[in-house]
This record gives structure tokens, sequence and C-alpha cells, in this order.
């Protein structure tokens, strides 16, 4: 009961407007002054939830991303996805998906990923005869592979959280990634077939295909190096992200030529804004963790969990009820960040693998990010397209649908998540 009240009262504060480390930080205080009747363990908490290597990743990460984008990389990325795959009924509907799918690989944002192919794809798929809601729904599924995919920033807070192997959720993410972007596309493909007014491009042709490829080689090459690096033991995750920015700043520099000094402190301002607001929430999550531990409110939860039988499918079916719930209100790192601390002792206790409900809470999440109220790639769409957000909404209802069933064969198969981990030595 202690329980469900502290998480309505801390939901209903974030729902009206307050930061969120400032939620965060101030539910933390109130309830460590209730139980301790002092803050002053807080501290020494906060610092030891910082002082991680694996935390550097993220700016850089982050920085990576800022540099590909504003070096326009996403052009050629998305000319040579569709000179490959124009050929097929709902060619531009399939070459957007697999444009957000290699820019996810690029990015590690959603909203970046939605925001940067869209304002590539949704012109071009109303000039070839795609109905506006059908051109809103695959850009604003497609973008949320980027928190699925590897680099994925809440990926990583996940394995901050709950001390898990970031390469083996990084291996972990990309085969339901992957088969979520081949739901995407197919489901695409079907759409176009039964539509009577899409034009239909003829095969580009091998040369075209060649020279298109090449063309984009440069920004083909950053996934492999990256998540390759991570994944053959030549990188730690923080190593991998310093060579990404390297080899982007190399590639928006030397390669396309478009890369000053003013653009290299744009992106750093980006990337330091988006870095400390981030830390700021995980300190003030990591208060909350401790204020929780603090009331054995995690110990509880096992203990209620315990004594209700519930079976590890059971409990997991029940979280992702919530958090899918809870997805239409609050956004993705403040989920991660509230509800981990405190269902990771239950989940232990289950024996359910972290990796395996990591990739399922990811998919979750990018629920979250298309569903309404406060989905935020709907926000998006409607910057770039100045749409109604009815039919926005209309426009992803299926990919909702579709998502679903993603969830639904990586909750029943979970070898499809911890497959390549273990093929790749992470042990999971």
């Amino acid at each position: 009961m202690t329980l469900a009240v502290i998480l309505v009262g801390l939901v209903a504060l974030l729902l009206t407007g307050v930061p969120i480390f400032a939620g965060l930080g101030l539910a933390s205080v109130v309830l460590m002054l209730l139980t301790e009747g002092s803050i002053g363990s807080m501290a020494d908490t906060v610092f030891g939830k910082l002082d991680t290597g694996l935390l550097s990743a993220i700016p850089l990460f982050a920085f990576m991303a800022h540099i590909m984008i504003r070096a326009k990389v996403m052009d050629d990325l998305f000319a040579t996805a569709h000179t490959l795959v124009r050929h097929l009924p709902g060619g531009l509907g399939v070459a957007t998906v697999l444009s957000c799918t290699i820019f996810a690989a690029i990015s590690g944002s959603s909203v970046a990923t939605a925001l940067t192919v869209g304002t590539s794809a949704i012109p071009q798929m109303a000039r070839y005869g795609y109905r506006p809601h059908h051109a809103y729904g695959v850009v604003a599924a497609g973008g949320t592979l980027g928190i699925l995919i590897p680099p994925s920033g809440p990926l990583i807070l996940y394995a901050i959280v709950t001390e898990t192997s970031i390469g083996a959720l990084f291996a972990a993410g990309m085969v339901p990634g992957i088969l979520l972007a081949v739901i995407f596309a197919l489901f695409c493909v079907v759409q176009a077939a039964r539509s009577d007014t899409l034009a239909r491009e003829p095969w580009a042709g091998w040369r075209a295909c060649g020279r298109s490829v090449l063309r984009s080689f440069w920004a083909l090459s950053m996934p492999p190096v990256v998540l390759g690096g991570i994944y053959f033991g030549i990188f730690t995750a923080s190593e991998a992200a310093g060579a990404g920015c390297v080899l982007a700043l190399a590639i928006a520099v030397l390669a396309y030529r478009n890369f000053g000094l003013r653009d290299l402190y744009d992106c750093a301002f980006e990337t330091v804004r988006t870095t400390a607001m981030l830390f700021m929430i995980l300190a003030a999550a990591a208060m909350f963790g401790h204020a929780v531990t603090i009331m054995r409110l995690p110990a509880d939860l096992v203990e209620m969990v315990t004594g209700w039988g519930l079976s590890p499918m059971a409990f997991v079916l029940a979280v992702m009820a919530v958090i899918f719930v809870l997805g239409m209100f609050l956004e993705t790192i403040s989920i991660i960040l509230v509800t981990t601390p405190i269902l990771l002792p239950a989940m232990i206790q289950l024996g359910i693998n972290p990796v395996w409900y990591g990739i399922l809470l990811m998919i979750n999440l990018e629920l979250a990010l298309i569903t309404p109220p406060v989905g935020m790639n709907l926000f998006v769409i409607k910057g770039i397209a100045r749409a109604p957000l009815g039919a926005i909404i209309r426009g992803i209802l299926p990919y909702v649908l579709l998502m679903m069933l993603g969830l639904a064969l990586v909750l029943l198969v979970p070898e499809l998540t911890l497959w390549l981990p273990r093929a790749l030595g992470f042990g999971s």
C-alpha cells in the first residue's frame, strides 16, 4: 500500500510539469526526512552512482550523433535506402524503415531518428501519393527503433541502474530491433499492395545501387566500427563511443567537408546540455532509489510477490501492463529510473534474466514514444509536418499493434533476445 501511494504521488507530481529531476529529488527528500529525519546519506549515494566510467559513453554517443546529424549524413542514407528498395510495393515506406534502422545504429536516439528521417521522408512520401497518415505512422514507428538498436542511451541507463553488461544488452537488442524493422517493412509492402494510388518506380539497376551504396560508405561504416569493436572485445562501451566520435569527426571534416568550428561548437553545446539533463535525472533517481531502499519497499515488494506465488511470466506480464500505462504519461527515462530500482530485487528473487527483461522494457518504452497523450515521437512528427495530432495518431495505431506483436514474440521466445549475447560470449 505504501509503495502504491508513493508511486501514484510521484506520477501525479511529474504530471504537473515539474522537471523530472526536481520531482524525483523532492520526493526523495520528503521520504528521507520522514524515515530518517536527515538527508545526509544522499551525498554519498549520488557520488557513488555518478562515479562510474560507463557514464562517459552517454555524452560521447550523443556527441557522435550530433556530428552525423549536423554533417547531413542522413540525406545520403535515405537516398541509398530509396535506391535499393524503391521498386518494391511501398518502396518509400520500406526505405524509411531501413533509414531509421541504420540511423538508429548511429544516433541511439528515437527522437533524433524520427526528426532526421522524417524531414527527408515525409515530403517524399507525399510526392509519391502516400496518404499523409500512412507517412506519419511509418516515420514515428521507425523512429522508435533508436532506443532498441544499439547504441542506445536508455539501454546504457538501464545497464547502470541494474549493473548489467552493456555489451550483453547491446547484443540482445539487435535481433528484436531487426525483427521489428522487418515487421514494419512488411506492413508497408502489404499496405501499398492493397492501394491503387501509390506510384511504383522501376528497379534502379545494379550500377545505380552500387554507386548509391558507395556514396553512403562512410555513414554505413559507423555501426560496424562502433558495435563491432564492442562485440569483439576491441573496445569497452566508453572507448567505442570515443572511437565513434573520432570517426564521425573525420567523416564530417574529410569526407563530407561541410563541418567547421562553429558546427563543432554547436554539437558540443547540445551534447553538454543533453548530458547535464540526463545526469541530473540520474542523480535524482539514485536519491529516490536510496530512499525507497531505506524504507524497505523493494524488500516488501519481494515478500509480497513471493506471497502471491506469481510465476516469473505472470510477474513480467503484470509489470509490462503497468509500464504500458505509465508510458502514456511519462517519458522513457522517468520510467526506467523510477520503476527499475524497485522491481530489480523481485526480478532477482524470481530468477528473471535482467537482459531479457531490459529488452522487453525497451520495446514497451518504444510504445510509450507513440502512444498519446505524451508520445514524444507524435510531437516530433507534428512539428515536422504541421499536421493535426488526430491524423498522426490514426497513422500510428497499426504500428502500436505491430509493436505489441513484437513484444509478445520476445516475451514468448526469450532466445530471440538471449541467443546473440550468448553466441558473442557475454554469458546471458
